[in-house]
């Protein structure tokens, strides 16, 4: 009995992370967790902390298809295929899309839901919006300098914040700290 509701509950724990689904199977053109080039896009910068007002049209131009149906079309990518899902390096955490910080290392934990979880995120990297899509009342979390779809934000979360920020790994670049 024990067995069945700890699947019950799994199930539900992993929902709550779910949306629309992207295939994500294909290679990604990074081979390492920075190795992210962004080129081709202009908006890029992990210093220029300015507003943009972008249209989809201009991103789709820009982005990665994976990242635009994540990051523009707020689609999610499936469970434990994320590469930042087991991932545990030091350093930061920025928009893929836009290049804003987001979160720092440190507040990165293993909570097996799927997606790369935090308990903390950067106060002027985010911004908050409800979600009622697919039934449900959720929190999404939005880069606050593009407005790209990042996850949504639980408060089943550690201590000391009691909050989960549920992230997807393709709106996420990351950078090793310098020895």
């Amino acid at each position: 009995m024990k067995l069945y509701v700890f699947l019950i509950l799994s199930f539900f724990s992993m929902q709550n992370c779910a949306q629309k689904k992207v295939d994500l199977t294909k290679p990604q053109q990074q081979t390492t967790m920075e190795d992210n080039t962004h080129a081709n896009n202009p908006y890029y910068s992990r210093t220029d902390k300015t507003k943009l007002n972008i249209s989809n049209e201009e991103w789709k131009k820009i982005l990665a298809p994976e990242v635009y149906a994540i990051a523009r079309e707020a689609n999610t990518e499936y469970p434990f295929t994320g590469k930042y899902n087991d991932f545990d390096e030091v350093g930061e955490y920025y928009c893929a899309v836009c290049g804003n910080h987001l979160f720092r290392s440190s507040s990165k934990f293993a909570s097996t839901c799927g997606w790369p979880s935090f308990f903390e995120a950067d106060k002027d990297g985010v911004i908050y919006k409800r979600d009622s899509s697919h039934g449900m009342e959720r929190i999404e979390v939005l880069c606050k300098r593009c407005d790209s779809h990042l996850g949504h934000v639980f408060n089943d979360g550690p201590p000391p914040t009691g909050t989960r920020y549920c992230m997807n790994s393709v709106s996420l670049d990351f950078q090793r700290d310098k020895k």
